[in-house]
């Protein structure tokens, strides 16, 4: 007998899938603007705000699971790096810690959307649709191009460059590193199988618990999606013109 697929799994998978292309898109934008900008100094001066969060997200992790820190390294010609030993939490922990930046990036970029709009007159909408579903993510799209359009074209604010800039640095460092990813990995599938296992069962309590914590990490993703969209195309310019150039 099959296990019946619920809209509840639906949901959870296309808030998986959305993690991967913010992933994705951040490896993308990273290659991009390092093959775009020849002089080191000029792509440590592009990622260095992104860097220093990233870092600082891996601090927050460290300190959330109990990991002692062992060295920080918040901005080098190399990037960052945070050195720490085993966390107290097993399997779970080195999950908090290498994927932090998914998690607190995006609050960032929240709080940057807010100062901006608030304070600088930029234009964004009063609520960004949390990618639960193929038609949600096609309305992110169309509400990051209304913004881009609205800012940039509609009734042009200097300060939106300003904040295509802090977005496109902080776009770069969404995903985690290599090592991160190898230190996460196990955690990573045992916390997704561990996840429609608690679907399937179908316990409306747990269920409901569950589809609250993964609704949060989804508004997350939602907005930091909509960033790397409004980076990538701050970035395909740049690479037309280097290719043009090269």
């Amino acid at each position: 007998m099959g296990i019946a697929v619920s809209p509840a799994m639906i949901t959870f998978l296309v808030i998986i899938l959305t993690g991967l292309v913010v992933m994705g898109l951040s490896r993308l934008l990273d290659h991009i603007w390092a093959r775009v900008l020849r002089y080191p100094w000029l792509y440590l001066l592009v990622s260095a705000p992104g860097v220093v969060v990233h870092e600082c997200s891996h601090i927050v992790g460290c300190l959330i699971t109990g990991a002692k820190i062992k060295k920080v390294v918040l901005l080098s010609k190399e990037g960052g790096m945070v050195s720490y030993a085993p966390p107290a939490i097993p399997v779970l922990g080195n999950v908090i810690i290498s994927t932090a930046p998914l998690f607190l990036l995006p609050l960032v970029l929240a709080a940057l959307t807010w100062i901006f709009g608030t304070y600088a007159g930029c234009a964004f909408p009063a609520a960004m649709p949390v990618p639960g579903s193929p038609a949600a993510v096609y309305s992110l799209v169309l509400a990051t191009g209304r913004t881009l359009y609205q800012n940039l074209f509609a009734a042009f604010n200097g300060w939106f460059i300003l904040y295509l800039y802090l977005v496109m640095s902080l776009a770069l460092s969404f995903s985690p590193s290599t090592q991160d990813m190898k230190n996460a990995i196990i955690g990573i599938i045992v916390l997704v199988l561990a996840g429609f296992a608690i679907l399937a069962a179908g316990i409306p309590a747990v269920t409901g618990i569950f589809l609250t914590i993964i609704g949060l990490f989804g508004t997350g993703l939602s907005l930091g999606l909509t960033f790397e969209l409004i980076a990538l195309f701050v970035s395909l310019p740049a690479l037309i013109f280097y290719r043009r150039t090269s």
